[in-house]
């Protein structure tokens, strides 16, 4: 069991997802999600580590659960460290190639997804800290099987 912090200091969020990527005819194409309670706003698919989970298997869930897709890592991406209600929040992504649709995205969280071109993509992303990580992600994209 783990004791609470003591009072004054912070509780540090995890979060970890992935920039997950498929091969078409047309070139790669990268996944981006829109949240139910966000309204109109793109993002990369993330959310919060599990108690005991790694940041690995949580970036594996998260794009389960928030698109479908069954993915495997190929890579570090990158992370972010930004403020959520007056705290820190620590994401972390990894380049994942997509393997297949195994399920539909989290109806409760997710409205919509859509396949993007790398070039198309940061323009559709809502937060410039995602438009800034994605576009210097990009140097490391893996190739794609």
């Amino acid at each position: 069991m783990r004791a609470a912090p003591p009072t004054g200091f912070t509780t540090v969020i995890h979060a970890a997802g992935g920039l997950v990527w498929r091969a078409t005819d047309d070139g790669p194409e990268l996944i981006l999600i829109q949240r139910r309670r966000y309204g109109e706003e793109w993002s990369l698919p993330k959310g919060k580590l599990d108690p005991g989970e790694s940041w690995e298997e949580a970036a594996l869930r998260e794009i389960r659960e928030e698109t479908g897709y069954e993915a495997t890592l190929a890579g570090f991406a990158g992370g972010q460290i930004y403020r959520v209600k007056g705290g820190p929040k620590v994401v972390l992504y990894w380049h994942m190639q997509a393997v297949c649709q195994t399920g539909q995205p989290a109806p409760d969280e997710i409205t919509a997804l859509r396949w993007e071109s790398p070039e198309a993509a940061p323009g559709l992303l809502t937060h410039p800290a995602e438009r800034e990580l994605l576009e210097t992600a990009l140097a490391s994209r893996p190739a794609l099987e």
